[in-house]
């Protein structure tokens, strides 16, 4: 992981890392929103991560392909530059201190650019999905891909002489790369572009925007994450937004539950984020930048300026929201705990027809609904989540808040 030179409805993440992605994708709104970015071309922290074989090719020949983008939000208590984050930043976002962190990709989400860059498609993956991770490391929990990659690489590089944040980098590029193969390998999807925020850059990215609408059906009170809130509409940033995230205990629904709050953030992130309230505003649109470059690692091949251009005409009902399928979401493992079944067959069906690649071959698996119809139905939904919608205007209605 190096800093670029200067240059003239539901799962168990977190959405840290949406926000991340939320800002990149829709930075480029407006002329306006457009010259700024070209700010974030100098001090961006970027890791080189993505296969030779997987880059797109470079300027304006980028904006004729359709592109993949791997998001993760990490569990981890360190900057994006690999110092370790101050106690008292830690105190506000309820993580404990460094050593409850970890590696773990809490947040995994492909996002699909269709070529020309006028539609998105966010594609959720439960972070405890079991499958095969990638470089021989066994079958497990998907987010723990992350971890598997980094670990191994950690000893090679104390060998080559590194210590300290330089070394967190190193290994945490090596974990980047074995996530994104993995979730290669389990979806079919060749990754693009990969993203990633920690704890303190969601933090910093819901106050530069001044906070994120959400509606919640319950008030909710959860000692572990911090989460205090009444039920209805609301807007939360910093501290409070990442305790609407990162709530686990007591949501009826479990895993289900949290993943539904999280396309919800992304949906009304992105409104605010596409509405003129930010673009529009100079001085918000310079902390949102400023944001981004203190908070979102890319990889080091990523062209942010002709991106923003292919995003020049996405808009907040452009982006759709979807979820793998699961067959279980109790399934024994050897060493994991319980974990989520899922069939990559399945999966991929699924995708492909999400997507409109191709006819979904029929899957031998057993599950309430099959993949293609899943995808029919998401894909012929409105591009706003129903459970994802929150209202601009007071109301006693919260039959499309989230629990």
């Amino acid at each position: 992981m190096t800093t670029a030179p200067a240059r003239g409805q539901r799962w168990r993440p977190v959405a840290y890392t949406a926000v991340g992605l939320a800002s990149l994708l829709v930075l480029g709104g407006t002329g306006y929103a457009w010259t700024q970015l070209s700010r974030l071309d100098t001090g961006l922290a970027t890791a080189d991560v993505i296969a030779p074989s997987a880059q797109v090719p470079s300027g304006r020949a980028s904006l004729s392909v359709d592109q993949n983008i791997l998001l993760v939000g990490l569990d981890s208590r360190t900057d994006v530059q690999g110092n370790p984050l101050p106690q008292n930043v830690l105190d506000q976002l309820h993580a404990g201190d460094a050593e409850d962190g970890g590696d773990t990709t809490d947040t995994m989400i492909v996002v699909h650019i269709q070529a020309g860059g006028g539609s998105a498609t966010a594609i959720s993956i439960p972070r405890d999905s079991y499958v095969q991770i990638a470089g021989g490391h066994g079958k497990h929990k998907i987010n723990s891909a992350y971890t598997y990659g980094k670990q191994a690489a950690l000893d090679t590089l104390r060998e080559q002489g590194l210590t300290g944040a330089a070394l967190e980098r190193a290994a945490s590029a090596a974990g980047a790369r074995t996530a994104i193969e993995t979730v290669e390998d389990f979806t079919g999807l060749t990754i693009n572009h990969y993203a990633a925020v920690n704890l303190a850059g969601f933090f910093a990215l819901s106050n530069a925007v001044g906070g994120v609408p959400v509606c919640l059906k319950e008030p909710v009170h959860d000692s572990y994450s911090g989460a205090n809130f009444p039920a209805g509409e609301q807007t939360l940033s910093g501290a409070q937004a990442l305790a609407f995230v990162r709530q686990r205990h007591g949501l009826p629904d479990g895993d289900l539950g949290r993943i539904a709050r999280q396309q919800a953030f992304l949906s009304g992130m992105a409104q605010v984020v596409l509405g003129a309230g930010t673009l529009a505003n100079p001085v918000r649109l310079s902390a949102l930048i400023d944001a981004v470059q203190q908070s979102v690692v890319i990889d080091q091949g990523w062209d942010v300026l002709t991106f923003a251009e292919q995003m020049h005409s996405l808009s907040a009902g452009a982006i759709t929201f979807a979820t793998i399928p699961v067959q279980s979401l109790s399934l024994a493992t050897p060493y994991d705990g319980d974990a989520v079944k899922v069939d990559p067959v399945q999966v991929r069906d699924f995708i492909d027809a999400l997507l409109g690649r191709s006819a979904p071959s029929t899957s031998t698996s057993s599950t309430p609904t099959s993949a293609a119809k899943q995808a029919a139905e998401t894909a012929g939904a409105p591009t706003r989540n129903p459970s994802a919608t929150v209202s601009q205007t007071p109301s006693t209605d919260l039959s499309g808040c989230v629990n």
